[in-house]
């Protein structure tokens, strides 16, 4: 308001002094007179200023309009002017309308407009890259893989988007099934961002697939250092990548050097069971009973596992059953209330045909938790204990139906493996596999009852242990 109030008040301050110089000129005496052609003209002081006036407009517009001129000539002859300005922004203007409106196509799943857009962008705007991107994007989008493809290589030609150009195509290739190729531009990407994380994820996993241990452990290296994986996480996997390079080195046959890898994935992950396994296996090739023994005794304190007990036996196999029992301590002893741990002592007292004490050890395991091995166990001592068929049968009866137990089983697809793996064969995923009760019996173990003729023994005279299969049929493991 108060600025209003200004405006006001300098419009009659200006109109008062205009005023007030318009009657000094006209009380003004004198004149001037001008002659031309035998007409002569008298002008008062007034009408001379108001045609000082007029001279100045006309002589201004007079070379606006002389600079207009020159500036339609400059134009037409093709040099940037004032003109050529004008229409270039016009262009601009409706370049990066078309470029939005593409991108808004794009991300509302509109492919073809977006199309149709890029390519108004492009008759309009100088700007390759991103025209290109988006050309590629929508292609890809429309299912268009030559456009997409031929997009993507155009934007290798820069170094600013050689990256992207170089991820296009990866994900082309991916998609198509040619891993090989995805895996060399997988590494050309890791190459130019070593930092990007989603390269990083299918760099690994494509290493990973191709069985490429010690790039994949550098490419794992790269995530921590990236702060994508956390270092606990990092020392899990990094100690399944050794360990998978390992079983490599243990077919070339130098066990030293799987001793030590093994070692320190055991070390790195002490519940990873299979570089216990790995481990021991090394000590016993070497001879080296003791540490082997120590290495397995400690991961069963871990986690107890049917595969550390079997290997435990393999470390002498010369003993008598009562024997094993007694070196068998070193695992029973720990973790004592575990169903594998109970079933292991079934097992040893089975072989040794105390038949009260298997019972004894597998204690109430039947009822509280039975799976198709503790049922299968009992059945055994059923029939070392002299029980009709009926009964024995009985209980191989309640085997069938009863759950499988823990498995190797996938945390991302719950797959269900046979043995371990650093990866899922189903879905690729590294350092997945956990052994744990799967949520339906559909696997029977691979070990559920590997321990039963390791146990009895090729003794012509001992009991038939019998075993269900998955499809429920009976096998006869030992007669």
């Amino acid at each position: 308001m108060i600025w209003s109030l200004i405006k006001i008040s300098v419009f009659i301050l200006a109109v008062i002094v205009l005023t007030f110089g318009a009657t000094l000129l006209m009380d003004m005496p004198g004149g001037a007179t001008i002659q031309m052609g035998g007409q002569e003209a008298t002008f008062g002081p007034l009408e001379l200023a108001i045609g000082l006036v007029l001279l100045v407009v006309a002589v201004w517009l007079g070379l606006k309009l002389l600079s207009f001129l020159v500036a339609t000539f400059r134009f037409f002859n093709g040099d940037e002017t004032a003109i050529s300005r004008y229409f270039d922004r016009n262009r601009e203007k409706k370049g990066y309308e078309a470029l939005s409106e593409g991108m808004l196509a794009l991300a509302s799943g509109e492919g073809h407009l977006a199309l149709t857009k890029a390519a108004r962008a492009d008759r309009y705007l100088d700007q390759p890259q991103l025209i290109t991107l988006l050309t590629a994007q929508a292609a890809e989008m429309t299912g268009d893989k030559k456009k997409a493809e031929e997009s993507y290589k155009k934007l290798l030609e820069s170094d600013k988007t050689r990256f992207v150009g170089v991820r296009g195509i990866m994900k082309q290739k991916l998609a198509a099934g040619d891993t090989e190729t995805a895996m060399a531009l997988a590494q050309k990407a890791f190459a130019l961002k070593p930092k990007h994380e989603e390269t990083q994820d299918v760099l690994l996993k494509l290493q990973a697939e191709k069985e490429d241990w010690v790039g994949a452990r550098d490419t794992l290296g790269a995530k921590l250092k990236a702060g994508y994986l956390p270092r606990d996480v990092h020392k899990r996997r990094d100690a399944v990548l050794a360990l998978s390079s390992a079983k490599d080195i243990w077919e070339e046959g130098n066990s030293v050097k799987v001793r030590e890898i093994a070692i320190e994935a055991n070390r790195l992950s002490p519940d990873l069971i299979p570089a216990a396994i790995m481990a021991a296996k090394a000590y016993i090739k070497d001879d080296k009973q003791r540490y082997a023994s120590r290495v397995l005794s400690k991961a069963w304190g871990v986690q107890p596992h049917p595969d550390l007990a079997a290997t435990f036996a393999s470390i002498v196999l010369t003993e008598t059953p009562v024997e094993r029992i007694k070196r068998f301590k070193t695992l029973t002893k720990q973790n004592p209330d575990h169903a594998e741990t109970k079933m292991l002592l079934a097992e040893l007292n089975l072989a040794a045909e105390d038949f009260p004490a298997a019972r004894k050890a597998l204690s109430n395991l039947v009822d509280e938790d039975p799976t198709a091995r503790s049922l299968t166990i009992m059945a055994a001592i059923e029939r070392g204990e002299g029980a009709d068929e009926a009964a024995v049968r009985g209980w191989l009866a309640k085997a069938v139906s009863a759950p499988r137990g823990p498995q190797w089983m996938c945390d991302n697809c719950q797959h269900i493996e046979a043995k371990w793996s650093a990866t899922c064969s189903n879905c690729r995923s590294i350092d997945t596999l956990t052994w744990k009760r799967p949520p339906e019996a559909e696997v029977v173990s691979p070990t559920g009852a590997e321990m039963l003729p390791l146990i009895v023994g090729p003794d012509p005279q001992s009991a038939e242990v019998v075993e269900v299969n998955n499809k429920g049929d009976e096998e006869t493991l030992v007669t």
